[in-house]
């Protein structure tokens, strides 16, 4: 399974259920977005069926983001059941990532 792309507009929905979203909120621009881009590509493969896991481009989708009072980039957030339930900040490590969704499930 690939990463979602997620918008202002259906993220309210892809977050509702019950399987936990992580939603990578990054930006083209940002170094240390791109240098865990492949990781979050890595663990929507590993975790397909089990979560889902999702990008949000913080340029072209900024009310999300500002709901969630995101001042810094990368950010992921595990959402489940349409709330956030945890987050990590900055280019942290696959155990670090994978265990943020561990933690959800």
């Amino acid at each position: 399974m690939s990463v979602t792309n997620l918008t202002d507009s259906d993220f309210d929905s892809a977050i509702s259920g019950d399987t936990p979203v992580l939603v990578d909120f990054w930006a083209p621009w940002c170094g240390p977005c791109k240098a865990i881009g492949p990781v979050v590509e890595e663990l929507a493969g590993e975790y397909d069926g089990k979560a889902v896991v999702a990008k949000m481009n913080v340029d072209e989708n900024p009310a999300t983001p500002g709901k969630f009072g995101i001042r810094a980039i990368p950010t992921l957030i595990v959402f489940r059941g349409g709330k956030a339930v945890d987050q990590v900040t900055g280019a942290v490590g696959k155990a670090q990532i994978a265990a943020l969704i561990d933690k959800a499930l």
